[in-house]
């Protein structure tokens, strides 16, 4: 509770994590719809790079507080770099483009909530999470084209997850879709009531938490490495080595004596 002789925490990120090793990420500028600009993207990267290094964190959730996810670039960063030389641009460019790679490769796995509107870079938060939950008010738009620019650094990212053919309508038309859409081309996970995304998020992080949280980042190393192909002898020699590690890892061993032993894997008990 804030008393008189105390100022609200004014901090554009918020970072809490719980007992359980559950990192919520929080977008805090929700008088600005949460819209980023050079000094937001600082801020994540900096709380990312630290969960990165965090082994008591398992779970990595991104959220917004208002009624929006994000409005995408703040206009007052628009107009600053409108006036940058071609250097300046591509520099700045450069920190949007780390932290969608932070956050695409974060050895946790990640997850997205998307509450509101999404729109141009924060729709490449949202591919950049493993898993991406959407309410019934989620809106989604990469709006970049109608102010006469372009979704060039998030594009990687979004045309993973919603496919080429996709993206070829909604970068072009700048159309807006809602969670439904979302989930129907890829992009988002699931379509949730408003009044049911706090139990939706519970659920899928309880899942997540109940894995192995070595298995889970070989995992993801996994889907990266097999993505890319092609399907070759160095790709089928990978695939045998990561088995072959896990198996005779600590955490390959609990798991498979718990199984067989019918009790709860270690990592289920801390």
């Amino acid at each position: 509770m804030t008393t008189e002789n105390q100022v609200p925490d004014q901090k554009q990120v918020l970072c809490q994590i719980s007992d359980q090793g559950v990192a919520s990420v929080i977008l805090n500028r929700p008088e600005v719809h949460n819209a980023f600009d050079d000094k937001l993207i600082a801020d994540i990267l900096a709380i990312l790079d630290d969960l990165n290094a965090n082994e008591a964190v398992r779970v990595v959730i991104l959220r917004s507080n208002g009624k929006s996810f994000s409005a995408g670039a703040d206009l007052g960063w628009m107009k600053r770099m409108a006036q940058y030389s071609f250097e300046d641009n591509f520099n700045d460019a450069g920190e949007l483009a780390r932290l969608m790679h932070t956050l695409n490769n974060l050895n946790k796995p990640t997850i997205a909530l998307v509450q509101g509107a999404a729109y141009g870079g924060a729709v490449g938060l949202a591919a950049c999470c493993d898993i991406c939950i959407a309410t019934e008010k989620a809106r989604f738009c990469l709006s970049e084209v109608k102010i006469g620019l372009s979704p060039a650094v998030i594009s990687p990212f979004v045309v993973a997850a919603m496919g080429e053919r996709a993206a070829r309508r909604y970068f072009l038309t700048a159309e807006v879709f809602n969670g439904e859409q979302a989930v129907e081309m890829g992009l988002a996970h699931l379509n949730v009531p408003q009044d049911e995304m706090e139990t939706a998020l519970e659920s899928m992080t309880q899942k997540l938490l109940a894995n192995s949280p070595q298995s889970v980042r070989r995992t993801k190393e996994l889907i990266a490495r097999v993505a890319k192909g092609p399907i070759d002898q160095e790709m089928i020699e990978y695939t045998q080595r990561l088995i072959a590690e896990i198996r005779v890892s600590e955490e390959g061993q609990e798991g498979l004596s718990a199984f067989f032993e019918k009790r709860a894997p270690g990592w289920q008990q801390s």
